[in-house]
């Protein structure tokens, strides 16, 4: 816990915010003093946070699952994932922990293990994968009761949005005190945020990260939605990343740019001379650029009736 002691000392934290992401992106976990968490090095948890839907609730076959004991998990910090939370009252810190069952393995719900399992496979084939995540939300007027709908929140000008403004610097600057309040967040925190747009949806915007390590930028993605919510917080306002949360506006998703490199070269393994490779293909699922187009219209004609021919074939 050396590397612990030095960052908490030197930023005289109080108190330790010890988390991990449920199955939908929340974070769940415990509240430590310092002196606490210094002691205990490790935390316990019940598994059963792991399959609890956004409301908190269980499917029913959910002891299928876990252990219908519930029995804990073992929590161990990663050191690379200590922050500072810079919306806290008190000096506080944050980190992100893996999970483990009392038997020492890695969890296998945890998402942090998914996405180790899965950078391991690439790992054996000699790749190493590089993405950049794009975050969409939208930011919305303070609604303290489900029954009532979702409004695009107001503006400095007071204004709510009533038009499809996509890239618009002066829709953005509308909100310009909570988007000043986010990026001093991630420069404390050290999130690798990059460009934020406008997007087609009233009050809906899009964050873009810099292209890095899978694993440190799910971490980022997980960090960044509580900085955001918190950013908003700050100036009355709510923000979500919901699916589609109004019923007349576009959804939110993220976009993630995905990118292959060989690990002893850091060569793009998706580039031959300028070209697609046959891996990229491959990575799409296709032979080649002939046999996606054939199978798009293959499945298009399975889906649809014909609506015009050319020379005997439907389309």
């Amino acid at each position: 816990m050396t590397e612990f002691e030095a960052f908490l000392k030197e930023h005289a934290i109080t108190e330790v915010e010890s988390t991990l992401a449920d199955m939908t992106g929340n974070a769940r976990g415990k509240f430590y003093p310092t002196f606490k968490f210094l002691a205990e090095k490790t935390g316990r948890i019940p598994e059963t946070v792991l399959v609890q839907s956004v409301t908190g609730d269980w499917a029913d076959n959910h002891y299928d699952i876990v252990d219908a004991s519930d029995r804990d998990m073992v929590l161990k910090p990663d050191p690379n994932t200590l922050r500072m939370v810079p919306w806290a009252d008190e000096p506080t810190a944050q980190v992100i922990n893996d999970c483990y069952t009392t038997d020492g393995n890695l969890h296998p719900l945890a998402s942090r293990t998914i996405l180790r399992h899965i950078l391991s496979l690439y790992e054996a084939e000699g790749l190493k994968p590089v993405i950049a995540p794009e975050v969409e939300f939208y930011l919305i007027q303070p609604n303290t009761d489900p029954d009532y709908e979702l409004k695009p929140a107001a503006g400095r000008s007071g204004k709510r949005e009533t038009s499809r403004r996509s890239y618009s610097i002066d829709a953005v600057n509308e909100f310009n005190t909570i988007i000043d309040t986010l990026y001093s967040y991630c420069e404390a925190q050290g999130l690798d945020v990059d460009t934020l747009i406008h997007e087609s949806g009233a009050a809906q915007m899009e964050i873009n990260f810099i292209h890095g390590d899978p694993l440190d930028l799910a971490d980022q993605v997980f960090v960044f939605k509580r900085t955001l919510r918190e950013a908003a917080l700050k100036h009355g306002v709510y923000a979500t990343f919901m699916a589609k949360p109004m019923k007349d506006e576009p959804g939110s998703s993220m976009h993630i740019h995905q990118s292959l490199v060989d690990a002893k070269t850091g060569k793009n393994v998706f580039d031959d001379n300028g070209k697609p490779s046959e891996l990229f293909y491959h990575y799409l699922g296709v032979a080649d650029v002939h046999t996606q187009r054939d199978l798009f219209l293959r499945a298009k004609r399975q889906l649809v009736s014909p609506f015009f021919t050319r020379n005997g074939r439907a389309y």
